[in-house]
């Protein structure tokens, strides 16, 4: 059933990058029927030409543009020229759900704004997907901006060092979900009262939505997060890392005193539950150091595999650091994938957007 959840429904895209085609590829993924209208003077959507060294050069795609492109028909228009904006323009405003992330004065001078749209069809739903809170500053702004402009920047990478950008496009990611959710909610309102919407939101509202504990830090406290690596800045031993006696590395996340209590179990550290400097979580977080060369200390004579198999066995939560390959080799992931076949025979593959079953 849930891969036909939204058979019949009718998705046309006019966006690039990854926000907007992610949202296109959630409904594509549900059974919806979604085009992608791409802009044939400049090739198409700009990711496709955005390619890692080892690539083909010579591809009409890139395994990013993959990444959220897919079962989607694709079409190549000009909006510029009279008969391809008439093709777009009809088959947009014959659509229940458009999906822009045109600039709005771009969107208004060819006619493919929300009030044009929605005056042709009052039942569509049209989701607008903008850089900022104020959809008239059009400023470019790709995810790497976002991240800086939010403060994701300024608090990820390690102490002393310079600020790190997130190795995904995760602004992007968290903006198409937000403008995702809206558009659900106008499916809801339409299938009540018939009406269609104007749906909107900006990376830079979605970005700071995400903020979470770390904007209630400063809200509350006038605490400024500041570059710790994987450390956490309300709990401890959460996100520090640990060399095993094989040379191999396991990350701790202890989030609850039994937890705690738990790890120096098996650490055979039980002395440190009758330490003041450790017997709260407060404690940790203020002697993290400390604790952690103690940590260190047992850890390091366990081999990975045995520390894994001692932790998990105990409930204390712990993960191997896996890189893409390692990852891959997760039944779970491996269940996410999906591939796609293009015109030319590539075999192309990517991991799903979606991540829950309904039944």
């Amino acid at each position: 059933m849930q891969n036909q959840f939204f058979k019949g429904l009718k998705v046309v895209e006019f966006a690039s990058v990854l926000a907007g085609p992610a949202i296109g590829m959630f409904f594509a993924e549900l059974g919806a029927a979604v085009i992608k209208i791409e802009n044939k003077t400049t090739g198409g959507d700009v990711t496709r030409a955005w390619k890692q060294v080892s690539e083909d050069q010579n591809s009409p795609i890139s395994a990013y543009w993959c990444s959220v492109n897919w079962g989607k028909k694709h079409l190549f228009l000009d909006l510029k020229d009279p008969a391809d904006r008439i093709q777009a323009f009809n088959i947009a405003a014959s659509a229940d759900v458009v999906i822009s992330n045109f600039k709005p004065s771009s969107a208004r001078n060819m006619g493919f704004d929300a009030e044009t749209l929605r005056h042709e069809n009052p039942r569509l739903i049209y989701a607008q997907l903008n850089s900022y809170a104020d959809p008239e500053d059009e400023s470019p702004a790709f995810d790497a901006i976002l991240q800086a402009e939010a403060g994701f920047l300024y608090m990820n990478g390690e102490a002393d060092r310079p600020p790190v950008k997130l190795p995904v496009a995760l602004i992007d990611i968290l903006a198409a979900h937000q403008l995702k959710e809206a558009i659900l909610l106008a499916l809801m309102h339409r299938e009540r009262t018939g009406e269609g919407s104007l749906v909107t939101s900006s990376l830079l509202e979605s970005a700071l939505a995400s903020l979470a504990n770390q904007a209630s830090n400063y809200l509350m406290n006038g605490h400024i997060p500041q570059r710790m690596g994987t450390k956490h800045p309300n709990i401890a031993p959460y996100g520090d890392t640990f060399l095993c006696a094989d040379g191999q590395t396991l990350l701790l996340a202890v989030g609850t005193a039994r937890q705690f209590s738990h790890l120096c179990a098996v650490l055979k550290l039980e002395e440190l539950l009758q330490n003041p400097e450790f017997q709260t979580n407060t404690a940790r977080v203020k002697n993290r150091e400390q604790l952690n060369t103690l940590l260190a200390e047992r850890i390091a004579k366990m081999t990975l595999n045995d520390a894994m198999t001692k932790f998990r066995i105990a409930g204390v939560p712990v993960a191997r650091i896996r890189d893409m390959k390692a990852v891959f080799e997760l039944p779970a992931a491996q269940d996410m994938i999906l591939e796609e076949k293009m015109e030319d025979g590539t075999l192309t593959k990517r991991v799903k957007t979606i991540a829950f079953k309904i039944s």
